[in-house]
């Protein structure tokens, strides 16, 4: 499961690398409104020509798994060495780390048809107290 969300990430990643809101990559690993949240953040990126530079870093995954088959997965991400570059000019828009460098999501995922655990809804919060150092 981790190693699918993972595969997610850089499927979002490189989505945005390549402005393409509507990726394959990432639709492979979700549905539902985890694509379509995905989709509106990768458009985000194209509409102010802009990417990703710098480095993400994810941690304390905490991962329950129902009788129904789904799995509902806690993470950390810290933005703080992450930032926007934006196309036109090169500018890299270098922010400073504040508590809202920290987000926690929360996913609800199932395994699809072909032993993917795809990301059927994902939520974010900035700020997380949990995630901060």
């Amino acid at each position: 499961m981790l190693a699918d969300t993972a595969q997610r990430i850089k499927a979002v990643d490189l989505a945005i690398a390549e402005h393409d809101p509507l990726h394959e990559a990432y639709r492979f690993y979700s549905e539902g409104t985890a694509a379509a949240g995905s989709e509106r953040y990768i458009q985000e990126f194209v509409d102010h020509e802009a990417r990703t530079t710098g480095f993400a870093r994810f941690y304390d995954a905490d991962v329950t798994v129902h009788e129904d088959g789904t799995a509902a997965l806690v993470y950390c991400e810290d933005q703080s060495k992450a930032f926007n570059k934006f196309l036109g000019n090169g500018k890299t828009d270098v922010t400073p780390v504040t508590k809202n460098s920290y987000v926690i999501y929360a996913a609800i995922l199932r395994k699809s048809g072909n032993g993917v655990w795809v990301t059927e809804r994902l939520s974010s919060q900035r700020g997380s107290a949990k995630c901060r150092p």
